[in-house]
């Protein structure tokens, strides 16, 4: 008898021990909620700077940051949290998670407020250097914390596509009208042909430009008899125009630069 209670409590025993070991998984398996306001202070950007509710995957290290900003691979965090017995299905379908520096001077009330808040933005699928021409797949949409979003911002794809950048741009960063430039289309010291067209007479001269040029830009060209510098405007590869046309092309090229 006192042997068959015995048996009854090691079986209770090992069954309560076996729905702990099965238990641990599934609480473990709680589905993380992404922060709406992504930021880390130290550089070292974890499970716990990216969702609220990483719990003990909290100090698991997901990436780096140097300088104002990083962006993760989001399918690359899904893993990482995965292997840490974390799920999370991004039910947002985003391609790439933006972390800025520590939110300096924001306090909890703001972070309250601006919580659930995004906004859907453009933004550079890879670092570009100085000169290079924007391509399709070099932009995309990217939902971002809206208190982030603000300034000047390029809207609208084509705007932005066959462009040169301007300056140097990271990967992450949001597209903004002061990042690109119209392509250029001469270089300096380039032989530029001139025309000047007034009442169905046509004149022109070629010269070298004394600075590079995209489409609508103001250049100098030098006469190449009188030396003098003639300022015109260019209106393709290897050609510029002075005159009431070649005004009205500089003022087209402003307006939609803006």
């Amino acid at each position: 008898m006192h042997r068959s209670v015995y048996m009854l409590m090691l079986t209770g025993a090992v069954a309560l021990s076996l729905i702990g070991m099965t238990a641990a998984p599934v609480q473990a398996q709680a589905t993380l909620v992404l922060k709406a306001q992504v930021t880390d202070g130290d550089g070292r950007i974890t499970l716990g700077d990216l969702f609220d509710n990483a719990g003990a995957a909290s100090d698991v290290v997901v990436g780096t940051r140097v300088g104002q900003s990083a962006v993760l691979d989001a399918g690359q965090v899904q893993a990482r949290a995965r292997q840490a017995g974390q799920s999370w299905p991004n039910p947002q379908g985003l391609r790439r998670i933006i972390v800025s520096a520590g939110a300096d001077g924001t306090t909890s009330t703001q972070a309250r407020a601006e919580a659930g808040r995004t906004k859907d933005v453009l933004v550079f699928t890879r670092t570009l250097s100085a000169g290079e021409v924007v391509a399709a797949a070099d932009i995309a949409w990217q939902p971002v914390q809206a208190h982030l979003a603000g300034g000047s911002l390029i809207s609208d794809p084509e705007t932005a596509i066959g462009k040169t950048v301007r300056v140097p741009v990271r990967e992450g960063g949001m597209v903004r009208p002061g990042d690109l430039t119209a392509p250029l289309v001469i270089r300096r010291a380039e032989m530029v042909k001139v025309t000047f067209e007034m009442n169905g007479v046509s004149l022109s001269m070629t010269g070298p430009a004394q600075k590079d040029g995209a489409v609508g830009d103001l250049i100098m060209v030098q006469n190449p008899a009188s030396k003098k510098l003639i300022e015109a405007v260019v209106t393709g590869p290897g050609s510029a125009a002075v005159g009431e046309a070649a005004q009205s092309l500089r003022n087209r090229a402003l307006y939609s630069s803006r």
